[in-house]
């Protein structure tokens, strides 16, 4: 009898558990902050696990650090701009590193600046100092948005901040505006004193470039060998956003947890930030969560070549593979 439970027991273990040895990291583009949540969410309620896989998450330091993580195999997954990946794939065409699933279907690249300072448009940056980081997902953007606004480059100074000063400058008053998430940079700023009313957000989306943003990046060897695996990740991945959208304070929680510097109205506002103006756009709400619109794609390739000399420039299919999608009812929002 005992034989028969262990054998029944056995085999229900690997119906449910098929990839239960499967470990795989994450490497985020930034630290634990708000916008993250449906993926700590997933993580810490087990939705990965539920799928088989023994997933880690580590923080990161921008896009052009999480892609080459991603691309050398040292992290399986990571999140990053899909412009700097274009990028990434024409200065390094051997390195395959591909898109699976769309998170930002409106990138929340922008200028922000300060309108006491003079700058609440795109053309009052002529005559002022802008700090970027080098590293920046939204400075990345900056050529385009120059031609795009009819901005005369030579007349914007250009200084290079680190990540952790770029809003307490702006906030003194050492630099006129600021490239950043416009959901972060918004409430940094509050976060260091400066009034709402006072804060100039210029969203690139609304000012020429018709751009996707973050997505998550799959290492292609790994996907190749691992099909399943990276479906199962993207399934509970689904889980964590959807279930994000309908309890957005209950979900913030998750990132408190691993951020202790962190502070959850903040936190909150900035996720609500995001899932309002970048995730949840109305092109994720009539075709579902994660996917991309590959004539829209192959338009911002074009728009990205606008300003930028491509070697080999990449089909949109080159850079994103829906393959991995669950299926559209199963992505479908509520």
């Amino acid at each position: 009898m005992k034989q028969i439970l262990s054998l029944a027991a056995a085999a229900m273990l690997a119906a449910g558990g098929a990839l239960a040895d499967t470990a795989v990291s994450f490497s985020n583009d930034w630290k634990w902050e708000g916008p993250a949540a449906p993926l700590l969410l997933a993580l810490d309620k087990g939705y990965y696990a539920d799928e088989g896989l023994d997933v880690t998450m580590d923080t990161g330091n921008g896009s052009l650090e999480a892609i080459p993580r991603v691309a050398s195999g040292t992290y399986q997954f990571g999140a990053s701009d899909i412009n700097s990946l274009i990028k990434f794939r024409d200065q390094n065409p051997d390195m395959k590193v591909t898109a699976i699933f769309m998170i930002y279907n409106k990138p929340p690249f922008a200028i922000v600046g300060r309108k006491s300072l003079g700058v609440s448009a795109p053309k009052d940056l002529e005559g002022k100092t802008l700090g970027a980081p080098a590293p920046d997902g939204a400075y990345a953007q900056w050529k385009a948005f120059v031609k795009a606004n009819g901005i005369d480059a030579e007349k914007v100074t250009i200084e290079n901040v680190g990540f952790p000063v770029r809003e307490p400058m702006l906030a003194q008053g050492k630099v006129d505006a600021i490239t950043g998430f416009s959901f972060s940079s918004f409430i940094n700023l509050k976060a260091n004193g400066v009034p709402e009313e006072d804060i100039s957000t210029i969203l690139m989306a609304d000012h020429g470039l018709d751009l996707y943003g973050n997505v998550i990046l799959v290492n292609p060897d790994f996907a190749a060998e691992n099909p399943d695996a990276v479906k199962a990740f993207l399934r509970a991945t689904v889980k964590g956003f959807l279930e994000t959208r309908a309890d957005p304070e209950a979900a913030v929680k998750y990132v408190i947890a691993h951020n202790d510097v962190a502070r959850e109205p903040v936190e909150l506002e900035r996720l609500q930030m995001a899932l309002a103006q970048n995730i949840f756009t109305e092109e994720v709400m009539a075709n579902g969560l994660g996917g991309v619109d590959m004539a829209r794609l192959e338009r911002s390739i074009d728009q990205i070549a606008d300003t930028y000399d491509f070697t080999a420039r990449p089909a949109a299919e080159e850079v994103f593979d829906a393959s991995f999608l669950p299926e559209p009812a199963e992505r479908a929002v509520p």
